[in-house]
């Protein structure tokens, strides 16, 4: 008589989709969760056979696919969803989104803005996020009492802000709150310098140095906009990637944001050196920043990875959203209808981003060992049918409102579309509060 193997979870599914190996699609296969970890993918039949599990999630018309990583968020931000529209960056970041940060910036903000967040980022099949924001201590508390995974910026900047006044005070408190968290299984951390136009030479040596020693990425927007590239050959002699590589963070460590104006000698410099790319297509495309040449890229052997960016810029955290158009736009860009298929894109929005964060022994894939950080696809309503090919349907076809079921380190974090541990209701009503506030806030580019 065979003795069953305990295990918590086994998710059954109509099809799993791992990403490793890439373009795979198994069958009526299931996955086994033991102490938060992947303990085997399998047909759904051997599992039954193998496993006793304390549950049993069966979705026989679902896709399981690995927890989406969002490569680039600004979460607390998700206050100021909608707040000004229709704006080229400066004007809207110098006459609306300072302003406002500078009256409601604070401890509050920041955890409701990030709660809001982390609920529509698991509505829609997100399980890890990569942060750059301020007062990276109530981040990190946030995100670890939601149980939520994420990489956390420590900000620099060079202008005073209600999270530190000078520089030097920026990157003490950045080390004492790295130092608090060091080891922590859910939250991790990066530098966060916010942009060239806004960090001294001396402080990029600096978070070149200590992201060295504590070998943490380092986050920042880069050449996200023509006049960015302008300005810095007017007032550094150079672009701004050289001027960084001059400084010494063109490396592994790096995750650069946007990159929408490159060259193809910038292109050959990030392969080389082993630079991510976090791209962005709705935000830019909305603020008319350009386009990110994906596909260039992907093809010098450059890591591609998907983020939404902030609310106030794109206007929402949807990952399935934000593929699709990151497929769509590399194709018309490239001038390729093969560029970014759907099974790279899927990539992108997962394997890639914990590959750029350095969490891709942990997270990305559906692999024994890994944490099981998954997400159901419902792929039985009308507008799905027919369907010849999985992968194809969860880029081209499917919405995140076809999530049903999301888990994280093998905890239910949402259950048949609904939430496990936040009270939407609660939170609905701690928005509405946060923008009547934000509504009376003066700024030089309202309207009268």
């Amino acid at each position: 008589m065979n003795v069953l193997e305990p295990c918590d979870l086994l998710i059954e599914a109509g099809h799993v989709v791992p990403v490793v190996p890439k373009g795979a699609v198994f069958a009526d296969h299931a996955v086994a969760v033991k102490d938060g970890r992947i303990l085997a993918v399998l047909p759904r039949a051997e599992a039954r056979a193998r496993f006793l599990p304390a549950e049993i999630v069966s979705r026989p018309e679902a896709a399981l696919i690995p927890g989406l990583v969002n490569i680039h968020t600004h979460n607390p931000m998700t206050l100021l969803r909608g707040v000004a529209d229709d704006l080229p960056l400066m004007p809207w970041l110098q006459e609306h989104i300072w302003p406002i940060e500078g009256a409601v910036m604070g401890p509050d903000y920041i955890a409701d803005g990030i709660e809001l967040a982390v609920a529509e980022m698991l509505r829609g099949g997100t399980t890890t996020c990569n942060e750059n924001y301020f007062f990276p201590d109530v981040q990190a508390q946030t995100y670890k009492r939601l149980g939520f995974r994420a990489t956390v910026g420590l900000p620099v900047i060079e202008f005073p802000s209600p999270w530190a006044r000078t520089t030097a005070e920026y990157f003490d408190k950045a080390l004492e709150v790295f130092d608090a968290w060091r080891g922590d299984p859910l939250i991790r951390f990066a530098f966060a310098p916010h942009a060239p136009y806004t960090v001294s030479d001396a402080s990029f040596e600096r978070i070149g140095m200590l992201s060295a020693q504590l070998d943490i990425p380092i986050h920042c927007h880069v050449h996200e906009t023509a006049q960015e590239i302008t300005d810095s050959q007017a007032q550094h002699g150079q672009r701004p990637l050289a001027r960084l590589d001059r400084l010494g963070i063109v490396d592994a460590r790096l995750i650069a944001v946007h990159m929408t104006q490159l060259t193809d000698g910038e292109i050959k410099l990030c392969a080389e050196r082993g630079v991510h790319i976090a791209h962005c297509p709705q935000s830019n495309l909305k603020l008319a920043s350009g386009f990110c040449p994906v596909e260039a890229l992907r093809t010098a052997g450059v890591n591609v990875a998907i983020g939404t960016d902030g609310c106030a810029s794109n206007n929402d955290l949807d990952m399935f959203e934000e593929t699709r158009h990151a497929a769509l736009l590399a194709k018309a860009v490239a001038g390729d209808a093969r560029a970014l298929d759907a099974a790279s894109a899927l990539e992108a929005a997962t394997l890639a981003g914990a590959k750029a964060l350095g969490r891709d022994d942990e997270i990305g894939s559906i692999e024994p060992g890994k944490q099981a950080d998954l997400a159901l696809v419902d792929l039985s309503e009308l507008e799905l049918q027919p369907c010849y090919h999985v992968i194809s349907h969860l880029i081209y076809v499917a919405t995140r409102h076809q999530v049903s079921d999301v888990w994280i380190a093998g905890r239910p974090k949402l259950r048949d579309r609904r939430l496990i541990d936040i009270d939407a209701e609660a939170l609905k009503a701690k928005a509405k509060q946060w923008s009547r506030r934000i509504a009376d806030i003066p700024r030089p580019g309202a309207q009268p």
